[in-house]
């Protein structure tokens, strides 16, 4: 999805369109290994344009399956996202290497009076899903004995274990004072 900065009107431009779940595999390199599934994105842009300057709210709504962490199962995760983003044209000129500030964080450039929307949007959805996902708060796991899924069945495995290292103490008993 491109923007043309110049056909940007006065009052303003909406726009909203849906993309199935492999759009952003033409976007992205050959070699950049997606870890989860996306699905239908919904996504809806308002730009407003002062000057040169543009101003961008985006919003983009979507499901990714996700292996959970703790129990390895599939499972599908909601993302919402709301971002703002402010792009400017690109000055060739500006060779040097600046510190971060935080408004650079919501803003970007624009080269050849064309914004290219897809790697924004998809870097928001990347970025609204977690380092470690879980299927839900209370998942039990996998046993670390026989690899059992916890949260469907129970497994007769030894639960307790003692570190050699402390097993003297396992009958230590502790006296109170008077």
């Amino acid at each position: 999805m491109k923007i043309k900065v110049g056909n940007i009107p006065e009052e303003g431009l909406e726009l909203q369109f849906l993309r199935d779940g492999d759009w952003f595999r033409k976007v992205l390199p050959e070699k950049e290994k997606i870890d989860f599934l996306l699905h239908k994105v919904d996504s809806y842009v308002s730009a407003k344009k002062i000057g040169e300057t543009v101003s961008l709210e985006v919003g983009v709504e979507t499901t990714v399956d996700l292996e959970c962490c703790r129990c390895l199962e599939t499972f599908t995760f909601p993302v919402k996202a709301r971002f703002k983003y402010t792009f400017i044209p690109i000055d060739e000129r500006i060779e040097e290497e600046l510190e971060l500030t935080s408004e650079d964080l919501s803003s970007g450039y624009y080269k050849d009076d064309v914004i290219e929307l897809d790697l924004l949007i998809f870097e928001q959805i990347a970025l609204q899903i977690p380092i470690k996902p879980l299927c839900n708060d209370s998942c039990k796991g996998l046993c670390p004995y026989c690899g059992v899924n916890l949260n469907k069945a129970d497994c007769k495995c030894q639960t307790k274990e003692i570190d050699i290292r402390f097993a003297a103490l396992e009958n230590y008993k502790v006296l109170k004072r008077k």
